[in-house]
């Protein structure tokens, strides 16, 4: 049993959800019959923005829809966050779109306190790990990354999704902190990042694939492109059989 990834690594235009679709419209073309997911990145139809009133209320569903619809025409689950309103609050939430519509949710549980999003979008407070394909697949976001209990393997996920804005000053702790989580669960990991800039940060990319060993799959920094991958269920089951590192993870409740 195998997963097939597309990780899409690109440029955003600023606030501008209209702009980024449409650009996206002609990446997602390109991509190959037979992928099983589709992954953007973090705040992909606006950038990473503190001003989410900025953004039309309306652009947020319209953004699932088109979520939906490039699921159902590709035949592969779309991923990858959005400015979501909900009344007077408003998220960073990252959706997972199969081609049936079915759709998952998580809201991104550390906000960002050195770019004030603690003050602007609501944290949250669940993990999200979605089965898809014969996979179970846990949902994170950029910051998250920094925070290893957070992800800490005790639910048996095979794959680790990160989406991200990560400026090109801390690139070195985005390729570490990677290979990291991969290692310590015994899981895959797949992080995109976006290239360009936005009125504040530079971006470089270094979007990636790693194996449950910390073997790099794929790898693309500095440029946009579309990196693919494969992951095996054997391969996951066989390492963790051979090295029962799990076995001896610590027993205990994170607090949240």
């Amino acid at each position: 049993m195998t997963l097939t990834v597309a990780l899409v690594q690109t440029t955003l235009a600023w606030e501008d959800p209209v702009a980024n679709r449409e650009h996206l419209d002609g990446l997602l073309g390109q991509i190959a019959p037979g992928t099983d997911l589709i992954v953007l990145p973090e705040m992909f139809t606006s950038g990473f923005t503190m001003e989410p009133r900025n953004i039309p209320p309306e652009e947020a569903e319209k953004s699932l829809d088109w979520m939906a619809r490039w699921a159902r025409k590709t035949d592969a689950a779309i991923a990858g966050s959005l400015v979501w309103p909900e009344g007077e609050l408003f998220y960073n939430r990252f959706f997972l779109v199969e081609p049936d519509g079915t759709c998952h949710s998580y809201d991104k549980r550390h906000t960002f306190t050195l770019a004030g999003e603690d003050k602007v979008y609501t944290r949250g407070n669940r993990q999200v790990i979605v089965p898809f394909r014969g996979f179970q697949c846990c949902l994170q976001i950029c910051y998250d990354l920094r925070f290893p209990v957070w992800s800490r393997n005790i639910q048996d996920y095979d794959v680790l999704i990160y989406v991200a804005n990560w400026p090109v000053a801390r690139i070195s702790a985005w390729d570490t902190l990677l290979k990291a989580r991969a290692i310590e669960n015994m899981a895959y990991v797949v992080g995109v990042n976006r290239v360009g800039t936005d009125p504040k940060l530079e971006y470089s990319g270094h979007s990636a694939v790693y194996d449950p060993l910390g073997a790099s799959l794929a790898y693309l920094e500095g440029e946009s492109g579309i990196l693919h991958a494969e992951l095996s269920k054997a391969h996951l089951e066989d390492t963790r059989r051979q090295l029962r590192f799990l076995e001896d993870r610590d027993r205990f409740t994170p607090g949240w």
